[in-house]
C-alpha cells in the first residue's frame, strides 16, 4: 500500500499509510497534524499529502522553511515512487505497491527429473568479474552508449535501493528494471527462506501482464547457480557438459535466460531470473541473441546490491523489533515497581484501618484511611499520566479562566504542600485574560509540574513554590511559571528529565509527570522548558500559543492573533 517512510530525523523508522487517505494528510510539529514531526525545524502546519485519484501530491502550506521534493523547492508536486520529501530536517521516502500477488503464485520451479533438455549455458561469470567493462579499440561510440546505459540502470537502482524501505516493492522495482533493460519476457526475483533454505518467490514480472500463465523454472540452474554463486546465461543445454545430469532446462521452453544469485555480506539471500519465451526456431540462421554478456554482467551487480538491500532491511526490522521488546521491558519493571511501592502502601493503610475499627481507636482509624487515600490518588494519577502518555487526544479547545484554572490546581495540593511543609505563592493577575484551550489537559500539565515543585521544596525548612501567569503579547504566547526553592538539578539531569521514566524522586516517582505534560503542552502548539541551579532551585516554564475568544483564525493554525 502507499505509504510515507521517515528516513532521516528524530522520528526515523515511522512508517506513515496512505491508503485508507480520502483527503489530505498534514504534515508538521502541532498535534492537529495527522503526521506530527518533532523537529524544531519543522512549522506548525508545514506541508500536506492529498490523494488525486490515484495519484499522491504533496504540497507546501507557506511554511517557513520550505518543502523539498528531491532537493528541488516546491509549492507543489506529484509523487512518484521513491521520491524524496525534505520538511526542516525530517526526510521522507515515499512507497507505493508494485506487484500483484496472484502472477508470483504462478511460478513453478521444474525439478531435474524432466526427460527433455534444450537450452544450454553460454557464460557463466563471478560478482567480482562483473563490473569490469573495458571498451574496445574499435567502435568507441556505440560502447560509450552501452556503458552509458549500464550507468544510468546501476543509478536508478542505487536510486530505488536508498529510497525504499519495503523489500517487497523494492524487489518489484527492481525486476522492473532489470525487464525493461534487457527486453526480457518474463522475470522473477527469489529469496532463500531462512528457516527452510527453500526458494521463496516475492516478485514477479511478464512484458504480457494481461494474462501472466504459469512459468516453469529450470531447477539446475537454480542448484548451480545457488551451489556455485556465479551467474549464468543459458540457451540450449544440450551441448552443456555441466549440465549432463539434469534434464530439466528443456522442459521451459526457453531460448535464452539469465539467472543471477543475490549474493550479500555473508550469504546468498537469493536469485534474480529472466528469460525469453521466443521458439528457437524462429531465430534459426539469424544469429539474434537478445541476451548479451554485458547483460549479465549488469545484473550480477544488481543482484549484489538488492542483496544488500534485503540484508540491511532484514536486520534493521530486527533491531527495531529488539528495541520494542526492550522498552515493553523496560515500561513493564518501571510500572511494576511503583505499583509495588503503592501497594504496600494500600496494605499498611488497611491494616490501621482494621486496627482502627476492631479497637475503636478513631485516632488509628483516621491515620489509616488518610494513608490509604493518599495512595488511592497515587494510583488515580498513575493511570491518568498512562492515558495520557499512551494515546494522541486532539486538544479540545474552549473558553478557560487560566487564572480559576491555575487556583483550582493549588487547591488540589494545597494539602499536600502543608503535610510537607511547603508555602505555595500564587501570582496571576486579577484582569488575566479568557483564552482558548483544553481546560482537562491543561490543568493536568501544570498539576504534575506543580506536584513536582512541592515534592522538591520539601526537602528545604523554608521550602516555597511560586505559580505566575503572564501574556506575551508580542510573541502570542500565555507562560506559566512554576519555581521552587529546592536542590536543583546537575546539568545532566536536566537534560534527560523529559525522557520516559527519568525521574529525580527515586521510588517515589515515576517519571511519567514531565513527559506527559510536554505532550499536552506540544498537542497544544506549545511546549515547557526548565532551567536549574544546584543548591537554589528550578524553574519551569509552560507556554501555550495566545487564543482569545473571538479570534479568526482556527485552533490548529500557525498565525493565531
Amino acid at each position: 500500500m502507499p505509504a510515507l517512510f521517515v528516513i532521516q530525523g528524530r522520528n526515523r523508522g515511522a512508517r506513515y499509510d496512505l491508503a485508507d487517505v480520502e483527503g489530505a494528510v498534514s504534515i508538521g510539529r502541532e498535534a492537529g497534524n495527522a503526521i506530527r514531526l518533532e523537529d524544531n525545524e519543522v512549522s506548525r502546519r508545514h506541508a500536506e499529502v492529498r490523494r488525486v485519484g490515484d495519484l499522491f501530491v504533496v504540497g507546501d502550506l507557506k511554511s517557513s522553511n520550505g518543502t523539498f521534493v528531491n532537493d528541488r523547492k516546491i509549492e507543489r508536486a506529484e509523487l512518484v515512487s521513491g521520491d524524496r520529501i525534505r520538511v526542516g530536517r525530517t526526510v521522507f521516502a515515499y512507497a507505493r505497491d508494485a506487484d500483484a500477488e496472484q502472477a508470483i503464485r504462478l511460478v513453478d520451479i521444474v525439478p531435474p527429473t524432466s526427460e527433455i533438455d534444450g537450452s544450454r549455458i553460454v557464460r557463466s561469470m563471478r560478482d567480482d568479474d562483473s563490473i569490469a567493462m573495458a571498451a574496445p579499440e574499435e567502435g568507441q561510440g556505440r560502447w560509450l552508449a552501452r556503458a552509458r546505459s549500464n550507468v544510468q540502470v546501476m543509478y536508478r537502482t542505487a536510486l530505488a535501493v536508498s529510497h525504499t524501505l519495503d523489500i517487497d516493492e523494492l524487489l518489484g522495482r527492481i525486476l522492473q528494471l532489470v525487464s525493461e533493460w534487457v527486453e526480457a519476457d518474463r522475470g522473477c526475483i527469489m529469496l532463500v527462506d531462512p528457516e527452510t533454505r527453500d526458494l521463496r518467490i516475492k516478485a514477479r514480472r511478464d512484458r504480457t501482464a494481461a494474462d501472466p500463465g504459469s512459468m516453469a523454472i529450470s531447477r539446475t540452474i537454480l542448484d548451480y547457480v545457488m551451489e556455485r554463486r556465479e551467474g549464468v546465461l543459458t540457451s540450449d543445454a544440450q551441448e552443456d557438459d555441466r549440465f549432463a545430469s539434469g534434464g530439466s532446462v528443456v522442459r521451459t521452453g526457453v531460448r535464452e535466460a539469465i539467472c543471477v544469485p543475490m549474493q550479500g555480506r555473508y550469504d546468498v539471500v537469493g536469485v534474480i531470473y529472466v528469460d525469453t519465451i521466443t521458439p528457437l526456431a524462429e531465430v534459426v540462421g539469424g544469429g539474434h541473441r537478445r541476451f548479451t554478456d554485458e547483460h549479465l554482467k549488469l545484473m550480477i551487480a544488481i543482484g549484489h546490491q538488492a542483496a544488500l538491500a534485503v540484508e540491511d532491511t532484514t536486520y534493521y526490522s530486527a533491531m527495531v523489533q529488539s528495541e520494542r521488546l526492550a522498552a515493553v521491558g523496560q515500561t513493564i519493571a518501571a510500572l511494576s515497581h511503583h505499583i509495588k511501592n503503592i501497594l504496600q502502601g494500600l496494605r499498611g493503610g488497611s491494616y490501621l484501618v482494621e486496627m482502627g475499627l476492631e479497637n475503636e481507636d478513631h485516632a488509628v482509624l483516621q491515620k489509616g484511611w488518610d494513608i490509604v487515600r493518599r495512595n488511592q490518588h497515587k494510583i488515580q494519577s498513575l493511570v491518568m499520566d498512562m492515558l495520557s502518555f499512551s494515546k494522541d487526544r486532539e486538544p479540545e479547545f474552549v473558553e478557560t479562566d487560566l487564572a480559576g484554572l491555575v487556583a483550582d490546581v493549588v487547591e488540589t495540593v494545597q494539602q499536600r504542600a502543608d503535610e510537607a511543609g511547603v508555602t505555595i505563592r500564587r501570582e496571576v493577575p486579577e484582569d488575566f485574560p479568557r483564552v482558548m484551550l483544553d481546560p482537562e489537559a491543561v490543568s493536568r500539565a501544570v498539576l504534575n509540574v506543580v506536584t513536582n515543585a512541592v515534592d522538591a521544596a520539601e526537602e528545604r525548612p523554608d521550602g516555597v513554590v511560586t505559580i505566575r501567569a503572564a501574556v506575551d503579547a508580542a510573541a502570542t504566547l500565555v507562560r506559566i511559571t512554576v519555581a521552587d526553592n529546592g536542590p536543583g538539578m546537575s546539568a545532566e539531569t536536566l537534560a534527560e528529565i523529559f525522557n520516559l521514566f527519568v525521574s529525580t524522586k527515586g521510588s517515589r516517582g515515576t517519571g511519567l509527570g514531565l513527559t506527559v505534560s510536554r505532550k499536552i503542552l506540544r498537542e497544544h502548539g506549545g511546549d515547557i522548558h526548565a532551567e536549574s541551579i544546584e543548591g537554589e532551585g528550578s524553574t519551569f516554564t509552560l507556554e501555550l500559543p495566545l487564543r482569545l475568544p473571538g479570534d479568526a483564525a482556527a485552533p490548529g493554525s500557525d498565525v493565531v492573533r
